[in-house]
């Protein structure tokens, strides 16, 4: 999660200069967002990560010297505190797949308006995952992570109030912690569990403890 008081850093990554100078032009207009890097390669892609340790990561799938899966798994590997989304001209499953294995937070197709492009950035900065229809069709045939062996025990009693329909205030007073507790384990479930919102994840709840 970003500092909302503050704007969202974000380094662009893309082989296509019109593309990379196309959304530079774009995001300098959002007083909400800071372009801090924009490469056009993958190696310099982590060389910017390494030096402004940026809130999201705009990245195209194929760029020269280190491809963006490449870099998408070089960033997971590294456990960095980094949003990334992907931004591609590729529609494919493969493609898309490839993408989600990898963890991205969100995938937007470059044929799609700049605004949807804007809004998705926000969204994953804020711990949302943004996918198109195809992707998320590919995400729901993926295997649900059962919660006893992905969440914390927090995070199993936390995940079981949110499928008896309890709030946040709710959840909190039973627990006796602070709503913004409850809503940081949120993100973690909706992370792990690869939903979005709280009636995603009862469902998953409710599927798994049949």
């Amino acid at each position: 999660m970003t500092d909302e008081t503050k704007p969202i850093r974000v380094v662009l990554a893309d082989d296509h200069e019109l593309v990379l100078g196309g959304l530079q032009a774009l995001l300098q207009n959002e007083p909400d967002m800071q372009v801090v890097a924009a490469v056009k390669n993958g190696v310099l892609l982590m060389e910017a990560v390494a030096q402004h340790q940026p809130d999201v990561v705009v990245l195209d799938l194929k760029m020269p010297a280190l491809g963006g899966i490449s870099c998408l798994e070089k960033i997971r590997e590294q456990q960095l505190p980094i949003r990334v989304l992907v931004l591609t001209a590729y529609s494919d499953g493969e493609s898309i797949l490839e993408a989600i294995e990898q963890d991205a937070d969100g995938l937007v197709l470059k044929t799609e308006p700049p605004s949807q492009t804007i809004a998705a950035i926000r969204q994953v900065a804020h711990g949302q995952m943004v996918f198109p229809r195809a992707a998320r069709q590919l995400l729901d045939k993926r295997p649900r992570p059962r919660p006893d062996s992905e969440l914390s025990e927090r995070e199993r009693e936390i995940f079981a109030l949110v499928a008896e329909g309890m709030t946040n205030a709710q959840i909190a007073e039973r627990l006796s912690v602070s709503e913004s507790t409850v809503k940081f384990h949120l993100q973690n479930i909706f992370q792990k569990l690869r939903v979005t919102n709280r009636t995603e994840a009862a469902a998953v709840y409710h599927r798994q403890n049949q």
